[in-house]
């Protein structure tokens, strides 16, 4: 991020909103809860920082018309001409960075990190299926397990 941060302060976003303004820039609009997981912002912080977002102009905010209780957030014009310097200045600092790492280790990396989010993509199903309710047998009884008896 060290190399990223210049171009964000010139701009005058932190760290996180430099994250929520590219991958809305790419996006379109997300919901809440999308952009949190896309952005690996934890949702009680994002809800604080869209706010301040959107009153710069900078993002849109607009309720679900189905689920008053969802929200989706786009980037305006505004926002967009903002990141946009940094987004190009992204493109020459990641070819730097491959050029420094060279192919051999920059192919090693793609695969380390291929792994790591498969890893966390199955982590998250696992959590996600132990999450959900469970159908009930009809007679109040627990499913049978090997524990059971």
């Amino acid at each position: 991020m060290q190399r990223f941060r210049p171009y964000l302060h010139r701009q005058k976003l932190t760290d996180q909103q430099g994250r929520i303004l590219r991958v809305l820039a790419e996006a379109r609009q997300l919901e809440m809860s999308e952009l949190a997981t896309r952005t690996s912002i934890h949702p009680a912080s994002l809800s604080r920082i869209i706010p301040r977002l959107h009153a710069k102009g900078i993002v849109r905010r607009a309720k679900v018309d189905a689920d008053a209780r969802r929200v989706l957030v786009a980037i305006t014009k505004r926002g967009r001409a903002l990141v946009a310097p940094v987004m190009r200045a992204s493109e020459q600092i990641y070819a730097d960075l491959a050029a420094e790492l060279g192919p051999s280790r920059l192919r090693e990396l793609h695969r380390a990190l291929d792994m790591l989010i498969g890893m966390s993509s199955a982590s998250r199903s696992a959590r996600a299926a132990a999450d959900r309710p469970r159908k009930s047998r009809g007679n109040g009884a627990a499913p049978a397990g090997p524990m059971a008896g």
